[in-house]
């Protein structure tokens, strides 16, 4: 269990990831930097694999995705809330399993680093979180509800 401000700083870390790293798929720009800055890392690690070149078509589909992250990042640094960390939970679930399937087909090594980031805050984001005013003893008051209740409605018992 843990409790709501420190969950919610986890949500604003995980959002402060993904803004940091969205940045570099935001743009055309950015992400030829981006690509420039991993293939140097693969051969600064000794790596086989050059990253390969996009065509614009796989060019606009990042920057698409890199858009959306960035806007989410700031909505969840701006206006942090459990459902948020919730949702993006999912989200970080859903990417982590995308970027298995993409390893598994022979993507960059370097998806690793992602994958680890993806997993690790989507953990961190499904963790069960203590209700305001929870009692310490004997677990009394505390929420056993994945998402929070709606304003305005009772979590079912």
């Amino acid at each position: 269990m843990i409790t709501t401000p420190a969950y919610l700083r986890i949500v604003r870390a995980s959002a402060l990831y993904d803004l940091v790293t969205a940045i570099g798929f935001a743009t055309p720009w950015t992400f030829a930097l981006f690509l420039a800055g991993m293939d140097g890392l693969s051969a600064l690690l000794g790596l086989p694999d050059r990253v390969p070149a996009f065509q614009p078509a796989h060019v606009l589909m990042v920057n698409l995705m890199g858009s959306l992250i960035l806007v989410w990042a700031i909505l969840r640094l701006r206006d942090t809330q459990v459902a948020y960390g919730r949702y993006d939970a999912v989200a970080r679930l859903l990417y982590a399993i995308w970027q298995l399937y993409a390893l598994a087909h022979g993507a960059h090594p370097l998806i690793w680093g992602f994958v680890v980031f993806e997993v690790v805050f989507g953990i961190a984001e499904a963790l069960p979180v203590t209700s305001p005013g929870a009692k310490s003893a004997g677990g009394a008051g505390r929420s056993r509800h994945f998402l929070p209740a709606r304003p305005g409605k009772s979590p079912p018992t």
